[in-house]
């Protein structure tokens, strides 16, 4: 009875092997461009950030799920293209977040800080957005960023008229 189990188990892994390694190698094919970004506070203070561009929907799915690190002054910029109530999820995603929820013209409406790490819990915008922005956990309380700042950038327009 060994021999047929030896064989039955080492069929499994090697099924187990070809069904992961095409997963893992489209989640590694995944890229994000980075553009830099700003908050512009309602007093005027300007905090700059570096941001991974998410905007396609292979990009929008991955986010930041897997990371185990984000520099203190990076983020990740979800573009939906157009303007809805979006749902957000921190499943695989190690990092708690901070998360910006961005109108059109670029003015934060709604703000969800520490999301928590591995949560399947929805976090909703509330409201039509057009953006989401993830910044590292505490980052929204550091730095007294609040809605109705504005966020600018090449992909928002917040202080064209």
């Amino acid at each position: 009875m060994g021999a047929p189990f030896q064989r039955l188990f080492g069929s499994a892994l090697v099924a187990l092997f070809l069904w992961l390694v095409p997963v893992c190698a489209a989640a590694a094919d995944i890229t994000f461009e980075t553009a830099p970004l700003q908050i512009i506070s309602t007093g005027g203070k300007v905090h700059t950030f570096t941001v991974e561009l998410a905007v396609d929907s292979d990009q929008r799915s991955q986010g930041l799920m897997s990371r185990r690190h984000m520099a203190r002054d990076h983020g990740m910029l979800f573009d939906f293209g157009v303007t809805r109530q979006v749902m957000m999820w921190m499943k695989n995603t190690y990092l708690p977040l901070d998360m910006l929820f961005i109108a059109k013209d670029g003015k934060i409406e709604t703000i969800r800080e520490n999301a928590v790490p591995l949560s399947e819990a929805i976090i909703d915008s509330r409201v039509p957005i057009a953006f989401v922005l993830e910044l590292n956990g505490g980052t929204v309380n550091r730095l007294a960023i609040a809605p109705g700042d504005i966020v600018d950038s090449a992909r928002i327009s917040g202080l064209k008229p």
